[in-house]
């Protein structure tokens, strides 16, 4: 399905492979379906119930079944192909998504009702994100096209979790809550639609047997850095509003610290995927982690919320290529039979980490100086980096 690499990839040429706008549209028309959702069902389920406690475990069922279970789910996705599973899955888990906000559209929900709902749709969650992945990969025409995709995927990832909340809030302005869960069932339904019909789709991948053991173990380097990146993010979160409030800032301007994250991570994604590297994606994937680590563990000795905004958009430039170049190494790790499985892994570290790194962050602010969780969040993210550079460096030596 590839085609001859032009002589300067750009993010243009890589809207113009065959096929590529079309299918990109629909992935990410659907793909916004998890931006909208979360703060959706936040919102509904605390509507509903009158108890952010249950709101909360609700919430956690429904990651955790969403998180944990997709590459799984992408394993579908490789051995009877997209068409066959991805718009099954689709459709059952918009459906249960209606069934959530059916329950939610009205105070007097039965919580248990509502927590099986919310976990049953996460357990059907379509992996959209691993698919379009490895449609880039089958599309893009050499390493440094596939770079280009990828990077403008990830950025263009990150909006969609930006412009969600948004557009989720402006439509509770005018309807329940609710109906924000009823949207977010329409884009992915909606999008999975046209998505699976695109040409550019990629059909069975099934790996010979006795191969995905094998090509699946190489994943623990990028899985891990993955990992201590979410971490690390998850961390900066409930560090950055902590730091506003020790030193009295008002905390409604913590949204735009954050933002700077956000934004750091959009340039750096871009430029990454622009530049032509001559080092390894693995030898780029360590000192991107190690990088966005040390900067981290040294943004508490900001003087004040502003220049902790600086910080942390420094900080965000090298997450968006992290993770960029962690998807490159699983791409050439993975065996083409077991590659959108491959990716899922990466997105279930990264995800598992923000929910680990939340949890241990939350427990730490107000027992350890504010400095020091700013060092431990750093932590994170270079000692899995850290040794994966040792381990590099020591098969090169014995090798």
């Amino acid at each position: 399905m590839s085609t001859h690499a032009p002589a300067r990839p750009s993010y243009a040429a890589v809207l113009r492979l065959p096929h590529a706008r079309r299918t990109f549209a629909a992935a990410l028309t659907a793909r916004l379906s998890y931006g909208t959702v979360s703060l959706a069902a936040l919102l509904s389920v605390t509507r509903a119930t009158g108890s952010y406690a249950v709101s909360g475990a609700v919430l956690s069922l429904f990651g955790a079944a969403t998180v944990f279970l997709m590459p799984f789910r992408a394993a579908l996705i490789d051995r009877y192909g997209a068409r066959r599973a991805l718009l099954p899955m689709s459709v059952l888990y918009g459906a249960l998504l209606c069934v959530l906000a059916a329950l939610t559209w009205r105070p007097g929900a039965p919580p248990p009702a509502v927590a099986a709902a919310a976990a049953l749709a996460g357990a059907c969650a379509p992996p959209l994100g691993p698919t379009m992945r490895a449609v880039w990969a089958a599309l893009a025409p050499g390493p440094g096209m596939l770079a280009r995709a990828y990077s403008l995927d990830g950025v263009a990832e990150e909006l969609l979790y930006v412009s969600g909340p948004v557009l989720v809030g402006v439509l509770t302005g005018w309807v329940p809550p609710a109906a924000g869960i009823l949207l977010s069932a329409l884009l992915i339904v909606g999008g999975t639609c046209v998505f699976v019909t695109s040409p550019a789709m990629p059909g069975p991948r099934g790996a010979a047997p006795g191969t995905r053991r094998g090509s699946l173990s190489g994943l623990s380097a990028p899985v891990a850095v993955a990992t201590g990146v979410g971490l690390a993010l998850s961390a900066v979160e409930l560090l950055v509003m902590a730091f506003a409030t020790q030193r009295l800032y008002d905390t409604a301007l913590v949204p735009w610290v954050l933002g700077a994250l956000s934004a750091g991570s959009a340039v750096g994604g871009l430029v990454n995927g622009a530049v032509r590297w001559r080092a390894p994606a693995r030898v780029r994937l360590c000192w991107f982690a190690l990088s966005l680590g040390l900067v981290v563990a040294v943004a508490g000795l900001a003087p004040g919320l502003w220049t902790l905004a600086g910080v942390m958009g420094l900080a965000g430039a090298f997450i968006a290529p992290a993770l960029t170049t962690a998807y490159l190494v699983v791409d050439e790790t993975a065996p083409e039979g077991a590659r959108t499985q491959a990716g899922a892994w990466v997105n279930t570290g990264v995800n598992a980490g923000s929910s680990a790194g939340a949890m241990v962050t939350g427990s730490l602010i107000g027992r350890v100086p504010l400095g020091v969780c700013f060092v431990l969040a750093g932590a994170v993210a270079v000692l899995p980096a850290a040794a994966v550079c040792r381990r590099r460096r020591v098969r090169a030596v014995g090798g």
